[in-house]
């Protein structure tokens, strides 16, 4: 197989994401910030902005719900930034890398839109990629095959061209179905043999 290019996942595997540290700086009492994160800022809320709906909607029925967390619950969009503390071990320069070979570089990512166009200016690693997918933006997002078929019409790649970077491994099932070569992302080292492997990394 002749791969010509590379799709990251970008939370979790270029940058990290961590709400839990977060709120950890408001909420000392860990058995509080456990039951908040659990029952107040949950992954299922969150998904709601990487469909496309917007914070003021998402956070205005959440305070509807639980109003005594109103002010906790008001920092989340607006300090979105805050949740990334920096990026994973060895992933910026592993792309600096890839780019300095020319290798083709493309993100599939489950971000909102919103929360997209604030944090996306702080980090100039994704300037080295042609196109991101953003699924906030399109309101698909990640297993659904949708989004990789997007992917690939607007990339340019045909099935069997890159290989789909992912820390989920049922986002990385739906890209091996819809065109992708798979890698479950568990870090830098054993991502970086797979793509010298493939020779698309010295």
């Amino acid at each position: 197989m002749m791969l010509r290019a590379v799709v990251f996942d970008i939370g979790n595997v270029i940058v990290d994401w961590d709400v839990r540290a977060f709120y950890a700086r408001f909420i000392a009492d860990p058995a509080r910030l456990d039951w908040f994160l659990a029952n107040v800022v949950t992954p299922e809320w969150h998904f709601q902005h990487d469909m496309g709906r917007p914070f003021a909607e998402t956070s205005a029925e959440l305070i509807d719900r639980f109003p005594a967390e109103a002010d906790l619950i008001r920092l989340y969009g607006p300090r979105f930034n805050e949740t990334v503390p920096g990026p994973i071990p060895g992933m910026v320069e592993l792309v600096e890398r890839l780019a300095a070979r020319g290798v083709p570089l493309f993100a599939i990512t489950n971000f909102s839109h919103e929360f997209w166009a604030q944090f996306r200016p702080e980090w100039p690693v994704f300037d080295h990629f042609i196109d991101i997918v953003v699924s906030g933006t399109e309101r698909l997002a990640k297993p659904d095959p949708a989004i990789y078929q997007l992917a690939l019409r607007r990339f340019g790649l045909e099935p069997g061209d890159a290989i789909f970077i992912d820390d989920r491994a049922d986002n990385v099932m739906a890209a091996q179905a819809n065109g992708f070569l798979g890698h479950l992302f568990t870090g830098r080292e054993p991502l970086a043999a797979e793509l010298a492997r493939l020779g698309l990394l010295a």
